[in-house]
């Protein structure tokens, strides 16, 4: 796949994640983060089947023992980012919850630097700073603003960094985005729905006032943008994607404003700028760089 189409196929999966974060605190209203993580979870699993069962027939790599403690790795830091993120926006704002897990773009390249022994790109360490610098401007430039929720936004940040790192790695060396993704998926509907069966009380009324939002919530920004993120990282590294999958919390102060009547300021405006900019900047450069040198 082109480059430049994953690059594509990265800011749909954005749009898709930035939106549904108004889904996700509508939902609150009605459900538990537990009960509707687990639903949600398990549409966008059963969704995905079909393209799981093509995919398997083929495939023709093998899968090493190493691969599946990867992918067992991504899927339970896809739970506990799923998990914090859907707790954190019972009790923090759709605008805050965008940008805060935005911070991933922090978190990715010293995880990749750290953990793999990967050096991004030195442009990784141009954007970055501008990425995170928009993500704070976005939120007003203010920290005492930040409460519990904002906290466990920033954990879910954490998980989402290591399963960014990941999955275009494991998808790379099997050959198998959709069925990881599928995995994910299955892993964190049931471990969700094992901790709501002890902490809450789903009732099929609540679930049934949360339709619309679980419908969003399990096609669009699980089935779809989870498969088409899969699916694009095989061909942009991690930090880049990290970057570009940040402007997420652009999408969610957009959505949050325009159904939830929540507003940005004018500092708010000029970090989304930064960060559009840092997309850029990560996109454009290591582009140019390669042209020059094949025309060299």
């Amino acid at each position: 796949m082109p480059r430049p189409l994953a690059t594509s196929l990265l800011i749909l999966t954005t749009f898709l994640w930035g939106m549904a974060f108004v889904a996700q605190k509508s939902a609150m209203e009605s459900l538990g983060p537990l009960t509707f993580t687990a639903i949600r979870y398990a549409l966008g699993g059963l969704l995905v089947l079909p393209l799981v069962a093509w995919e398997l027939r083929r495939s023709r790599a093998a899968v090493t023992a190493r691969d599946w403690r990867l992918i067992a790795l991504v899927a339970v830091a896809f739970f506990v980012a799923a998990w914090l993120q859907q707790l954190g926006l019972t009790m923090t704002s759709v605008t805050n919850a965008g940008f805060i897990t935005s911070l991933y773009v922090l978190f990715v390249p010293f995880f990749a630097l750290g953990f793999l022994r990967q050096r991004p790109h030195w442009v990784i360490w141009v954007g970055m700073p501008l990425a995170i610098l928009g993500v704070y401007l976005l939120n007003g430039a203010r920290l005492d603003s930040f409460n519990a929720g904002d906290l466990f936004v920033l954990g879910g940040a954490l998980g989402w960094a290591v399963q960014i790192l990941l999955i275009g790695i494991v998808s790379r060396r099997t050959g198998l985005p959709v069925t990881i993704s599928a995995i994910c998926f299955a892993t964190a509907a049931v471990l969700a729905a094992g901790g709501a069966a002890l902490t809450e009380t789903p009732t099929l009324a609540a679930i049934g006032d949360g339709w619309l939002e679980i419908l969003y919530a399990g096609i669009c920004s699980t089935a779809i943008a989870f498969t088409l993120q899969a699916v694009a990282q095989q061909y942009v590294p991690p930090s880049n994607a990290a970057i570009i999958l940040s402007a997420e919390g652009l999408f969610a102060a957009i959505g949050g404003a325009l159904l939830l009547n929540e507003r940005l300021t004018v500092i708010g405006y000029a970090g989304a700028a930064l960060i559009f900019a840092a997309i850029l900047i990560v996109e454009l450069v290591p582009a140019l760089r390669q042209r020059r040198e094949s025309i060299a």
